[in-house]
């Protein structure tokens, strides 16, 4: 049987290397609920990964991050390039399945074989995206995807996880949502490779962007990966040389253009996709580009590494020794902290 299921599985990789679209509807599948099957899956997919540009949308709710990424996709495909586009939305709190707002809004592609929108639900996943955001984009990018747009959640102030997966991050503002600058309150501006202001043809759409390139000239990093040695759970041996101090000017001449957009009726649209291919121009140019994949290899593997011993470690205590240490715990009879590291010794 182990026989017949690895066999399923080599002509599911080979079909989605062949860029068939149920194929990779499939995998995707599989990816998201962790069925067995999948680690082999992505580890035949990943030698073929790395071609297609990420590019990640972010930014508060109300943004119109959806009709921007809609807009995008039909710009990249009238240049003859290939679209994948994973839309992390809500889980509802009824099926446990992402709430498909944004399936809705990007109808138009419906019927393009150039085009594949994938939902995906968060399912308690904090920062924007879910935990099978990366492996979903491995997959796309597998299957010969040019570009590959990752619009998160909207969740603010937690919404930074994008730039560890995505090549350049979108950062996505509009007037008239109560802040001048919300990105700047949601405190994700340090991320953005691109500004952009969309909805521009709405009352102080100027002075959203006058407020933009005000803080900007007041001082962005410029470096992603300064923002991440502040952010970083790695080891100080393989960060950044930012994180002890050190800078390299190279890497500091990116400065985040600020581009106004009205996406339902396509404008701006061409000069933003000029800025995000200027940036990727850039990353290779500079020889950021892989520093910067140096950084996030380093970054996942720290976060698979925690995934694994977690469970581990949880596999093995047993249900009674659990209960017992919870009923420490009620009793006031042991505190949270003392109680980890009970479950965590030896029984």
């Amino acid at each position: 049987m182990t026989e017949a299921r690895d066999t399923r599985q080599a002509e599911l990789v080979a079909a989605v290397l062949a860029g068939q679209r149920r194929a990779i509807a499939r995998m995707l599948t599989l990816v998201e609920n962790g069925r067995p099957g999948k680690d082999a899956a992505l580890a035949a997919l990943f030698p073929h990964t790395g071609k297609a540009a990420i590019i990640g949308v972010t930014g508060a709710p109300g943004t119109g991050k959806s009709t921007l990424v809609n807009a995008l996709a039909r710009h990249y495909r009238q240049a003859g390039r290939t679209v994948g586009i994973i839309a992390v939305d809500p889980t509802s709190p009824f099926s446990g399945g992402a709430i498909l707002g944004d399936r809705i809004r990007m109808s138009d592609h419906s019927g393009d074989p150039g085009v594949f929108i994938r939902s995906m639900a968060t399912r308690g996943s904090l920062g924007g995206l879910a935990h099978a955001t990366r492996d979903a984009v491995r997959v796309l990018d597998a299957a010969g995807f040019d570009i590959v747009l990752v619009e998160t959640v909207g969740a603010g102030q937690s919404e930074v996880d994008i730039a560890r997966t995505a090549t350049t991050t979108l950062v996505v503002e509009a007037p008239g949502l109560g802040d001048d600058v919300q990105a700047i309150k949601a405190g994700i501006l340090e991320i953005a490779d691109v500004l952009v202001v969309n909805k521009a043809d709405r009352p102080g759409a100027t002075q959203t962007q006058r407020a933009l390139k005000a803080m900007l000239e007041l001082g962005h990093p410029g470096d992603r990966l300064a923002f991440f040695a502040h952010d970083s759970q790695l080891p100080l041996s393989v960060q950044s040389p930012h994180a002890n101090g050190g800078a390299n000017p190279e890497d500091t001449m990116w400065q985040p253009p600020v581009i106004a957009t009205v996406s339902v009726e396509g404008k701006g649209i061409a000069e933003l996709a000029e800025a995000i291919a200027a940036h990727r121009q850039y990353l290779e140019h500079s020889g950021s580009a892989a520093r910067w994949q140096q950084h996030i290899i380093a970054q996942e593997l720290i976060e698979r590494m925690r995934d694994v011993l977690v469970a581990r470690e949880i596999a093995q205590i047993e249900p009674d020794r659990l209960r017992a240490i919870v009923a420490e715990v009620q009793a006031r009879r042991l505190d949270p902290n003392a109680a980890v590291h009970v479950l965590l010794e030896q029984p």
